[in-house]
């Protein structure tokens, strides 16, 4: 089973809520996600590195699970 887990070692799950630590620029684009930007019902990669927010694909280091 993969286990995959925040920046600061909290385990991620299916449909949790996350929210960015940094600012990130977005690549292919000029967005920048603003620290704190939040993302609900998040999904799981079969990569431990990476979670599916919508559109977008984040990896666990820059990203925090919000209660």
């Amino acid at each position: 089973m993969l286990v995959v887990k925040d920046a600061h070692g909290t385990v991620l799950a299916d449909g949790d809520t996350v929210a960015v630590v940094k600012d990130l620029k977005v690549k292919g684009s000029s967005q920048v996600l603003k620290q704190g930007t939040k993302f609900k019902n998040i999904r799981l990669t079969s990569d431990a590195r990476e979670i599916e927010c919508g559109q977008m694909v984040l990896k666990t280091e820059f990203i925090k699970k919000v209660s």
